[in-house]
């Protein structure tokens, strides 16, 4: 059956495109990329039109770095003037190159993060990108520090520590800078971790707020201005009552996905991850506010609203996707939204002043969820898919990584679709007994993962939140772990496990170019206008992450449960791809633009 067949009968018909993205407080010059999204509404497009559809087939290899590295490679290199910076997985190195001359290294920087990081992160140790502002690239170690670089010596502003990695804390996510601070958030919802997002301020690296996950209102920044759209999510110290007694303290909520702002109400939006333990048996409650969404001031961290995407989440499915701010027209009314792709296989569309969810589609194929009750905002769990500790549940889809995990997704302002990297796969799972022990995993689950029906991993997918449909889909052999990079060109680029980088057209999804890279392709695709004038597009290969571990970790195929379940699913990886660690850049043939 086709993905478009399971397009919900939720009306969202009415729903046009009117205007584009919300603009930035301070405008990005197209030439530049200075954050992994571009931009802060996470849209991920670029207004350079050198590149179309029309001469995209003439791209060529225009030079390359390696990092030296052979682990997982899912960072967005940065670009400002006539600078690149790319951030590698652990050891975290960052690396300045010269784009006058090819990219000749001009310093590197080694933030000689624990070593003993690498025991307690969950899903390889990845590290998605930096973000810069006021002459600093900022970006995270995996053992819970942030660092604040000169943009131009190299040299450590400040370094500030957030976690312990003996709690089983680490730091993947890429950061957000929001005027004068810096918003990062912590990973290791599989080890117990009690999740937060905190504000850095960029001058110095100083904590100016924190705001939990779970627990107490006050620990939670939740006052009196929180004004939550849905009636389960009112009340006091819900991150308390919707838990066992002292449960939240170790009950996950992390915050290492992406977040976007709104400048014009100065609101930032993001997104919590499962709650601990995997085992719900072990967990009666809500579990707030994991898998959740917040809105909160950027200056104050307070929150305004929250939604609970999966209450008493049963399958790992994490709240972090992205949040893609758009402006749409509603039944003839003008609505400030935004577009969330969940785990839960669902597609969100969010009215961002409030949280109500005006639609949610399925986009993938599913048989964990029938539907979103969009009168409570609760997902209805299908019959028989709901795990009990000793019971084995065969079949549910999306698989925990879920309908898309991290992956981010792109937008066009010209065609009006989402451009969505995501996942083909279901899992069998048995629920188990687990104690909590600090800093190790905490679980309670035995997964294992499989592809979906068709036995295919993947999908590429354009979808039109106009219409609540599917426009076109590409299927591939593993998940698309890459993210995804639309143009003005109408020209839009993602990556495969299998070692592909593609270009396909925007309007149709006609593959119009690709590369054989070294190893598999999970970075996030850029593109700038190099000092020549020229369009580049750049990217990282380097196979490894979650999906990737059974070829960065040299996991034994034949034991299906490694990896959190994800080896079954990709035991045949290890044919397709090897390890490796190299940036590639791209550009027409030719020596002026």
């Amino acid at each position: 059956m086709k993905l478009a067949n399971f397009v919900s009968r939720i009306a969202v018909s009415l729903l046009t495109v009117c205007a584009l993205p919300v603009a930035l407080a301070a405008p990005v010059k197209d030439s530049d990329w200075p954050m992994p999204a571009k931009d802060y509404a996470n849209t991920r497009f670029s207004r350079l039109n050198q590149i179309t559809t029309g001469n995209v087939k003439q791209l060529q290899l225009a030079w390359t770095f390696s990092t030296g590295l052979a682990t997982g490679h899912e960072a967005a290199p940065l670009v400002v003037g006539d600078t690149m910076y790319v951030v590698t997985p652990y050891p975290n190195y960052l690396y300045a190159l010269d784009l006058k001359s090819g990219g000749r290294l001009k310093w590197t920087y080694k933030p000689e993060p624990a070593r003993a990081a690498q025991g307690v992160a969950c899903c390889d140790v990845v590290n998605r990108g930096a973000a810069y502002a006021d002459g600093k690239i900022v970006f995270n170690a995996l053992d819970n520090h942030t660092v604040a670089v000169d943009a131009e010596t190299g040299k450590e502003i400040w370094k500030t520590k957030l976690g312990d990695i003996n709690l089983g804390q680490t730091m993947t996510m890429a950061p957000l800078i929001v005027k004068d601070k810096v918003i990062v958030g912590n990973s290791g919802g599989e080890m117990g971790v009690r999740g937060w997002v905190t504000a850095l301020n960029l001058k110095d690296g100083s904590k100016a707020w924190q705001a939990f996950s779970t627990g107490p209102d006050k620990d939670v920044l939740i006052g009196a201005d929180f004004k939550p759209y849905y009636e389960s999510d009112r009340g006091k110290d819900l991150g308390v009552k919707t838990w066992p007694p002292d449960k939240w303290q170790i009950g996950g909520g992390t915050v290492w996905g992406w977040i976007s702002y709104d400048p014009t109400t100065n609101l930032i939006f993001y997104g919590t991850a499962n709650p601990g333990p995997w085992n719900p048996d072990l967990r009666p409650g809500d579990n707030k506010w994991t898998s959740s969404v917040f809105a909160r001031d950027a200056d104050t961290g307070m929150a305004k609203w929250a939604v609970q995407y999966n209450p008493h989440d049963l399958h790992d499915y994490d709240g972090v996707n992205e949040h893609i701010l758009v402006d749409l027209t509603i039944q003839g009314k003008p609505r400030k939204v935004m577009l969330h792709p969940d785990r839960n296989g669902f597609l969100y569309v969010l009215d961002r002043t409030t949280g109500e969810i005006i639609s949610a589609n399925p986009f993938v194929y599913t048989t964990s969820i029938q539907k979103v009750d969009l009168k409570t905002g609760h997902p209805i769990v299908a019959p028989g898919k709901e795990p009990h500790t000793g019971i084995r549940v065969n079949d549910i889809c999306p698989a925990a990584p879920g309908g898309k995990d991290w992956q981010p997704s792109a937008f066009s302002p010209q065609t009006g679709l989402l451009y969505i990297p995501h996942n083909h796969l279901c899992m069998d799972v048995t629920s188990t007994e687990v104690g909590y022990i600090a800093g190790t995993p905490y679980v309670g689950m035995e997964v294992s993962m499989k592809k979906g029906p068709g036995d295919y991993g993947g999908v590429f997918s354009a979808w039109n939140p106009a219409t609540g449909k599917e426009v076109w889909a590409i299927k591939e052999h593993y998940p698309a772990w890459s993210g995804a990079l639309v143009t003005a060109g109408d020209v839009v680029f993602y990556g495969t496990m299998d070692r592909w980088f593609k270009a396909v057209d925007a309007k149709t999804g006609k593959e119009l170019w690709k590369f054989q890279a070294g190893s598999g392709v999970i970075g996030q695709p850029i593109t700038f206008q190099g000092p020549d004038g020229k369009q580049y597009i750049a990217v990282l290969s380097g196979v490894g992450g979650w999906a990737g571990a059974v070829v960065s970790g040299h996991l034994d195929t034949r034991i299906p449960y490694g990896a959190l379940g994800f080896v079954n699913a990709m035991k045949d990886l290890p044919n397709d791809t090897t390890p490796g660690g190299m940036l590639y850049v791209f550009a027409l043939p030719g020596n002026t633009p």
